[in-house]
Protein backbone atom coordinates (compact mmCIF):
# COMPACT_ATOMS: atom_id res chain seq x y z
CA UNK A 1 0.00 0.00 0.00
CA UNK A 2 0.86 3.88 -0.35
CA UNK A 3 -0.35 6.91 0.30
CA UNK A 4 -1.83 9.56 -1.96
CA UNK A 5 0.60 12.14 -1.27
CA UNK A 6 3.21 9.64 -2.88
CA UNK A 7 1.89 9.54 -6.21
CA UNK A 8 0.64 13.47 -6.91
CA UNK A 9 1.31 16.99 -5.97
CA UNK A 10 -1.21 20.41 -4.60
CA UNK A 11 -1.30 23.39 -6.31
CA UNK A 12 -3.36 26.11 -5.13
CA UNK A 13 -5.56 28.83 -7.77
CA UNK A 14 -5.95 31.97 -6.57
CA UNK A 15 -8.62 32.87 -9.22
CA UNK A 16 -11.59 34.55 -8.15
CA UNK A 17 -15.15 33.67 -10.07
CA UNK A 18 -15.92 37.69 -10.23
CA UNK A 19 -13.17 38.62 -11.34
CA UNK A 20 -13.84 36.63 -15.04
CA UNK A 21 -16.66 38.67 -16.25
CA UNK A 22 -14.51 40.77 -18.73
CA UNK A 23 -12.27 37.61 -19.39
CA UNK A 24 -13.26 35.89 -22.71
CA UNK A 25 -10.94 33.19 -24.95
CA UNK A 26 -10.43 29.91 -25.53
CA UNK A 27 -9.04 28.30 -22.56
CA UNK A 28 -11.62 26.59 -20.12
CA UNK A 29 -11.99 27.72 -16.42
CA UNK A 30 -14.00 24.92 -13.93
CA UNK A 31 -16.07 25.53 -10.44
CA UNK A 32 -17.38 23.26 -8.41
CA UNK A 33 -19.98 22.58 -10.45
CA UNK A 34 -18.21 22.26 -13.95
CA UNK A 35 -17.27 24.67 -16.79
CA UNK A 36 -17.97 28.87 -15.88
CA UNK A 37 -16.67 29.73 -19.19
CA UNK A 38 -13.92 30.19 -22.15
CA UNK A 39 -10.79 32.49 -21.09
CA UNK A 40 -7.87 33.96 -22.53
CA UNK A 41 -5.68 32.34 -19.73
CA UNK A 42 -4.33 28.55 -18.32
CA UNK A 43 -2.66 27.69 -15.49
CA UNK A 44 -2.25 24.09 -16.15
CA UNK A 45 -0.49 22.84 -19.66
CA UNK A 46 -1.23 19.40 -18.96
CA UNK A 47 -4.25 17.49 -17.86
CA UNK A 48 -4.56 17.25 -13.84
CA UNK A 49 -7.30 16.03 -10.91
CA UNK A 50 -8.64 19.26 -9.80
CA UNK A 51 -10.84 18.76 -6.06
CA UNK A 52 -13.42 20.62 -4.37
CA UNK A 53 -11.69 22.21 -1.41
CA UNK A 54 -13.87 24.49 -0.31
CA UNK A 55 -18.24 25.25 0.22
CA UNK A 56 -20.71 23.14 -1.57
CA UNK A 57 -19.67 19.62 -3.07
CA UNK A 58 -16.49 19.56 -1.29
CA UNK A 59 -14.82 16.68 -1.90
CA UNK A 60 -15.75 16.25 -5.98
CA UNK A 61 -13.10 14.88 -7.68
CA UNK A 62 -12.78 16.17 -11.47
CA UNK A 63 -10.65 14.94 -14.39
CA UNK A 64 -9.99 17.87 -16.72
CA UNK A 65 -8.09 18.71 -19.82
CA UNK A 66 -4.98 20.61 -20.37
CA UNK A 67 -4.49 24.10 -21.25
CA UNK A 68 -7.62 24.73 -18.57
CA UNK A 69 -7.46 26.51 -15.00
CA UNK A 70 -9.91 26.17 -11.89
CA UNK A 71 -11.10 29.20 -9.44
CA UNK A 72 -9.81 29.32 -5.72
CA UNK A 73 -12.55 27.20 -4.33
CA UNK A 74 -10.69 24.05 -5.84
CA UNK A 75 -7.09 22.92 -5.68
CA UNK A 76 -5.24 21.82 -8.74
CA UNK A 77 -3.56 17.74 -8.39
CA UNK A 78 -0.68 16.83 -10.33
CA UNK A 79 0.35 13.22 -10.81
CA UNK A 80 3.90 12.39 -10.24
CA UNK A 81 5.88 11.05 -13.71
CA UNK A 82 4.04 7.70 -14.57
CA UNK A 83 1.10 8.21 -12.69
CA UNK A 84 -1.89 8.38 -15.24
CA UNK A 85 -3.89 11.33 -14.47
CA UNK A 86 -7.34 9.20 -14.99
CA UNK A 87 -5.87 6.36 -12.59
CA UNK A 88 -5.79 8.93 -9.94
CA UNK A 89 -9.06 10.50 -10.71
CA UNK A 90 -10.80 7.37 -10.22
CA UNK A 91 -8.70 6.15 -7.04
CA UNK A 92 -9.62 10.01 -5.14
CA UNK A 93 -12.92 9.44 -6.56
CA UNK A 94 -12.74 6.29 -4.30
CA UNK A 95 -11.64 7.68 -1.70
CA UNK A 96 -14.88 9.67 -0.65
CA UNK A 97 -12.78 13.01 0.45
CA UNK A 98 -16.03 14.67 1.89
CA UNK A 99 -15.43 13.00 5.09
CA UNK A 100 -12.27 15.17 5.63
CA UNK A 101 -14.53 18.18 5.86
CA UNK A 102 -14.18 20.34 8.63
CA UNK A 103 -15.71 24.06 9.53
CA UNK A 104 -19.05 23.99 10.53
CA UNK A 105 -20.73 27.63 8.03
CA UNK A 106 -18.21 26.95 5.34
CA UNK A 107 -16.81 23.05 4.72
CA UNK A 108 -13.14 22.82 3.95
CA UNK A 109 -11.10 19.51 3.28
CA UNK A 110 -6.67 20.22 3.11
CA UNK A 111 -4.36 17.93 0.96
CA UNK A 112 -2.80 17.80 4.57
CA UNK A 113 -4.98 15.30 5.84
CA UNK A 114 -6.50 13.77 2.26
CA UNK A 115 -3.03 12.72 0.89
CA UNK A 116 -2.32 10.17 4.20
CA UNK A 117 -5.32 8.39 2.35
CA UNK A 118 -3.70 4.74 1.59
CA UNK A 119 -4.24 2.70 -2.01
CA UNK A 120 -2.84 -0.24 -3.51
CA UNK A 121 -0.54 0.49 -5.58
CA UNK A 122 -0.03 -0.29 -9.11
CA UNK A 123 2.64 -0.10 -12.67
CA UNK A 124 2.32 1.82 -15.22
CA UNK A 125 0.51 -0.49 -17.34
CA UNK A 126 -1.57 -1.93 -14.62
CA UNK A 127 -3.00 1.72 -14.05
CA UNK A 128 -3.40 2.09 -18.25
CA UNK A 129 -5.76 -1.10 -17.50
CA UNK A 130 -7.80 0.05 -14.94
CA UNK A 131 -8.27 3.61 -16.26
CA UNK A 132 -9.53 1.90 -20.25
CA UNK A 133 -11.53 -0.48 -17.93
CA UNK A 134 -13.45 2.27 -15.35
CA UNK A 135 -13.25 4.39 -18.41
CA UNK A 136 -15.29 2.16 -21.06
CA UNK A 137 -17.67 1.94 -17.71
CA UNK A 138 -18.20 5.46 -17.05
CA UNK A 139 -18.72 5.86 -21.09
CA UNK A 140 -21.66 3.33 -20.73
CA UNK A 141 -23.25 4.84 -17.54
CA UNK A 142 -23.59 8.23 -19.24
CA UNK A 143 -24.88 7.28 -22.12
CA UNK A 144 -27.84 5.07 -20.41
CA UNK A 145 -28.28 8.58 -18.07
CA UNK A 146 -28.49 10.56 -21.57
CA UNK A 147 -31.22 7.65 -23.47
CA UNK A 148 -32.88 8.56 -20.02
CA UNK A 149 -33.00 12.11 -20.62
CA UNK A 150 -34.05 12.03 -23.51
CA UNK A 151 -36.59 9.75 -23.12
CA UNK A 152 -38.41 11.98 -20.54
CA UNK A 153 -37.43 14.66 -23.35
CA UNK A 154 -39.44 12.71 -25.38
CA UNK A 155 -42.57 12.37 -23.15
CA UNK A 156 -42.50 16.31 -22.50
CA UNK A 157 -42.51 17.08 -26.31
CA UNK A 158 -44.81 14.41 -26.79
CA UNK A 159 -47.36 15.98 -24.01
CA UNK A 160 -47.05 19.77 -25.43
CA UNK A 161 -47.94 18.36 -28.71
CA UNK A 162 -51.04 16.85 -27.59
CA UNK A 163 -52.34 18.75 -24.67
CA UNK A 164 -50.41 22.39 -25.24
CA UNK A 165 -48.73 24.81 -22.55
CA UNK A 166 -50.76 24.58 -18.82
CA UNK A 167 -50.62 28.51 -18.74
CA UNK A 168 -51.55 29.48 -22.13
CA UNK A 169 -53.90 26.21 -22.89
CA UNK A 170 -53.99 27.30 -26.89
CA UNK A 171 -56.41 24.26 -27.38
CA UNK A 172 -59.04 26.01 -25.14
CA UNK A 173 -59.53 22.66 -22.70
CA UNK A 174 -62.10 22.80 -20.14
CA UNK A 175 -60.59 23.88 -17.10
CA UNK A 176 -60.89 22.69 -13.34
CA UNK A 177 -59.50 23.19 -9.55
CA UNK A 178 -57.56 20.48 -8.96
CA UNK A 179 -59.64 19.74 -5.95
CA UNK A 180 -63.03 19.66 -8.31
CA UNK A 181 -61.41 16.67 -10.19
CA UNK A 182 -60.73 14.43 -7.06
CA UNK A 183 -62.12 11.92 -4.96
CA UNK A 184 -59.11 12.60 -2.45
CA UNK A 185 -57.11 15.43 -2.22
CA UNK A 186 -55.11 15.91 1.26
CA UNK A 187 -52.23 16.13 2.97
CA UNK A 188 -53.31 14.05 5.60
CA UNK A 189 -53.80 15.73 9.07
CA UNK A 190 -51.63 12.68 10.82
CA UNK A 191 -48.81 13.44 8.68
CA UNK A 192 -46.92 15.57 11.32
CA UNK A 193 -47.88 13.26 14.03
CA UNK A 194 -45.17 10.90 12.18
CA UNK A 195 -42.38 11.21 13.94
CA UNK A 196 -38.88 9.36 14.07
CA UNK A 197 -40.43 7.29 17.22
CA UNK A 198 -43.30 6.12 15.39
CA UNK A 199 -41.33 4.29 12.31
CA UNK A 200 -40.51 0.57 13.11
CA UNK A 201 -37.95 -2.07 11.36
CA UNK A 202 -40.97 -3.17 8.33
CA UNK A 203 -44.62 -2.83 8.31
CA UNK A 204 -46.35 -0.17 5.94
CA UNK A 205 -45.11 2.06 3.85
CA UNK A 206 -44.93 5.85 4.48
CA UNK A 207 -44.39 7.89 1.51
CA UNK A 208 -41.77 10.76 2.06
CA UNK A 209 -41.05 13.82 0.14
CA UNK A 210 -37.80 12.00 -0.51
CA UNK A 211 -39.52 8.90 -2.43
CA UNK A 212 -41.27 11.51 -4.90
CA UNK A 213 -39.07 12.46 -7.87
CA UNK A 214 -40.36 13.81 -10.97
CA UNK A 215 -42.44 11.35 -12.60
CA UNK A 216 -40.75 8.63 -10.73
CA UNK A 217 -41.07 6.99 -6.74
CA UNK A 218 -37.42 6.59 -5.77
CA UNK A 219 -37.16 3.81 -3.08
CA UNK A 220 -34.93 5.23 -0.77
CA UNK A 221 -35.16 6.14 2.78
CA UNK A 222 -37.79 3.43 3.75
CA UNK A 223 -39.60 3.81 6.62
CA UNK A 224 -42.59 2.06 7.88
CA UNK A 225 -45.30 2.09 10.41
CA UNK A 226 -46.72 -1.00 12.11
CA UNK A 227 -49.70 -2.86 11.22
CA UNK A 228 -51.88 -1.16 14.80
CA UNK A 229 -50.36 2.25 13.99
CA UNK A 230 -51.96 1.93 10.22
CA UNK A 231 -55.22 0.80 11.23
CA UNK A 232 -55.59 4.48 13.29
CA UNK A 233 -54.65 6.00 9.51
CA UNK A 234 -56.33 3.38 7.29
CA UNK A 235 -58.67 6.23 5.72
CA UNK A 236 -55.36 7.66 4.71
CA UNK A 237 -54.41 4.74 2.76
CA UNK A 238 -52.04 5.39 -0.63
CA UNK A 239 -52.71 2.70 -3.08
CA UNK A 240 -50.81 1.32 -6.24
CA UNK A 241 -51.56 3.56 -9.31
CA UNK A 242 -52.57 6.54 -7.14
CA UNK A 243 -50.69 9.97 -7.07
CA UNK A 244 -48.68 11.45 -4.43
CA UNK A 245 -47.66 14.81 -4.69
CA UNK A 246 -44.67 16.99 -2.87
CA UNK A 247 -45.01 20.65 -2.54
CA UNK A 248 -41.76 21.27 -0.87
CA UNK A 249 -38.43 20.88 -1.53
CA UNK A 250 -36.49 21.36 -5.05
CA UNK A 251 -38.71 21.36 -7.07
CA UNK A 252 -41.20 22.31 -4.68
CA UNK A 253 -43.97 20.53 -6.69
CA UNK A 254 -43.84 17.33 -8.60
CA UNK A 255 -45.71 14.28 -8.93
CA UNK A 256 -45.22 10.31 -9.00
CA UNK A 257 -47.80 7.80 -8.78
CA UNK A 258 -47.48 4.57 -6.09
CA UNK A 259 -45.96 2.28 -7.79
CA UNK A 260 -47.71 -1.59 -7.41
CA UNK A 261 -44.75 -3.50 -5.50
CA UNK A 262 -45.27 -0.79 -2.77
CA UNK A 263 -48.60 -2.22 -1.81
CA UNK A 264 -50.35 -0.09 0.69
CA UNK A 265 -48.90 2.91 2.20
CA UNK A 266 -49.92 5.90 3.86
CA UNK A 267 -48.09 9.79 3.00
CA UNK A 268 -45.81 11.97 5.14
CA UNK A 269 -46.36 15.61 5.48
CA UNK A 270 -46.11 17.77 3.06
CA UNK A 271 -46.83 14.65 0.26
CA UNK A 272 -50.05 15.61 -0.83
CA UNK A 273 -52.27 12.30 -1.90
CA UNK A 274 -54.62 13.01 -4.90
CA UNK A 275 -57.17 10.61 -6.30
CA UNK A 276 -58.65 11.71 -9.14
CA UNK A 277 -62.48 10.79 -10.28
CA UNK A 278 -62.93 8.39 -12.62
CA UNK A 279 -64.06 9.23 -15.87
CA UNK A 280 -62.38 12.49 -15.75
CA UNK A 281 -58.66 12.55 -15.36
CA UNK A 282 -56.24 9.38 -15.83
CA UNK A 283 -53.73 9.12 -13.56
CA UNK A 284 -50.35 9.22 -16.19
CA UNK A 285 -52.00 12.11 -17.67
CA UNK A 286 -52.31 14.15 -14.14
CA UNK A 287 -48.81 13.26 -13.06
CA UNK A 288 -47.42 14.61 -16.16
CA UNK A 289 -49.12 17.72 -16.38
CA UNK A 290 -47.99 18.11 -12.43
CA UNK A 291 -44.45 17.82 -13.42
CA UNK A 292 -44.28 20.18 -16.36
CA UNK A 293 -42.50 23.47 -16.15
CA UNK A 294 -44.75 25.23 -17.04
CA UNK A 295 -47.04 24.33 -14.23
CA UNK A 296 -44.28 24.66 -11.41
CA UNK A 297 -44.36 28.73 -12.52
CA UNK A 298 -48.41 28.64 -12.86
CA UNK A 299 -48.00 27.21 -9.35
CA UNK A 300 -45.76 29.84 -8.43
CA UNK A 301 -48.01 32.70 -9.57
CA UNK A 302 -50.78 31.52 -7.09
CA UNK A 303 -48.84 32.73 -4.60
CA UNK A 304 -49.55 36.46 -4.21
CA UNK A 305 -46.26 38.46 -4.09
CA UNK A 306 -44.06 36.12 -1.53
CA UNK A 307 -41.33 34.20 -2.36
CA UNK A 308 -41.59 30.75 -0.55
CA UNK A 309 -40.32 27.06 -1.36
CA UNK A 310 -43.44 25.53 0.10
CA UNK A 311 -46.87 25.18 -1.94
CA UNK A 312 -49.47 24.85 0.78
CA UNK A 313 -52.23 22.22 0.25
CA UNK A 314 -54.95 25.21 -0.29
CA UNK A 315 -52.89 26.24 -3.47
CA UNK A 316 -52.34 23.35 -4.80
CA UNK A 317 -56.27 22.44 -4.13
CA UNK A 318 -57.29 25.50 -6.55
CA UNK A 319 -54.05 24.53 -9.31
CA UNK A 320 -56.77 24.92 -12.99
CA UNK A 321 -55.50 21.33 -14.55
CA UNK A 322 -56.90 20.50 -18.30
CA UNK A 323 -59.99 18.06 -18.62
CA UNK A 324 -59.14 16.34 -21.82
CA UNK A 325 -61.58 14.24 -23.24
CA UNK A 326 -60.51 10.68 -21.88
CA UNK A 327 -59.93 8.84 -24.92
CA UNK A 328 -56.94 11.61 -25.69
CA UNK A 329 -55.70 11.06 -22.13
CA UNK A 330 -55.92 7.20 -22.79
CA UNK A 331 -54.09 7.85 -26.32
CA UNK A 332 -50.81 9.75 -24.10
CA UNK A 333 -51.18 7.36 -21.07
CA UNK A 334 -50.36 4.43 -23.62
CA UNK A 335 -46.92 6.43 -24.81
CA UNK A 336 -46.08 7.59 -21.71
CA UNK A 337 -46.29 3.14 -19.98
CA UNK A 338 -44.43 2.38 -23.40
CA UNK A 339 -41.76 5.10 -22.89
CA UNK A 340 -41.63 4.12 -18.66
CA UNK A 341 -41.04 0.55 -19.95
CA UNK A 342 -37.77 1.26 -21.96
CA UNK A 343 -36.79 3.50 -19.17
CA UNK A 344 -37.15 0.87 -17.02
CA UNK A 345 -34.97 -1.64 -18.92
CA UNK A 346 -32.57 1.22 -19.22
CA UNK A 347 -32.21 2.00 -15.50
CA UNK A 348 -32.09 -2.06 -15.04
CA UNK A 349 -28.87 -1.85 -17.31
CA UNK A 350 -27.78 1.32 -15.29
CA UNK A 351 -27.99 0.27 -12.11
CA UNK A 352 -25.63 -3.23 -13.09
CA UNK A 353 -23.22 -1.00 -14.39
CA UNK A 354 -23.09 1.60 -11.45
CA UNK A 355 -22.91 -2.44 -9.61
CA UNK A 356 -20.20 -3.28 -12.16
CA UNK A 357 -18.45 -0.09 -11.53
CA UNK A 358 -18.53 0.15 -7.74
CA UNK A 359 -16.90 -3.60 -7.57
CA UNK A 360 -14.35 -2.59 -9.88
CA UNK A 361 -13.66 0.27 -8.20
CA UNK A 362 -13.19 -1.59 -4.91
CA UNK A 363 -11.19 -4.15 -6.19
CA UNK A 364 -8.67 -1.67 -7.79
CA UNK A 365 -8.19 0.47 -5.31
CA UNK A 366 -9.44 -1.09 -1.77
Amino acid sequence: MIQLGDICTKASSGIAQKDLEHCNGAYPIYGASGLIKYVDFYQQENPYVAVVKDGAGVGRVMQLPAKSSVIGTMQYIIPNEGISVQYLAYAMEHMNLAKYYTGATIPHIYFKDYCKEKLQAHNTDEQRHIALVLGKIAGLISLRKQQLAKLDELVKARFMEMFGDPVTNPYNWEQVPLKTSAIRLSDGPFGSNLKSEHYVQSGIRVIRLGNIGVGEFIDKDKSFISKEHYEQLKKYTCKPGEIVIGTLGDPNLRACIVPEYLGIAINKADCVHYVPKSGMLLADFVCQYINCPETLLLAASMVHGQTRSRISSGQLADLPIFMPPIEIQKEFTCFYQAKNRQKLTIQQSLDKLEMLRKSLMQEYFG
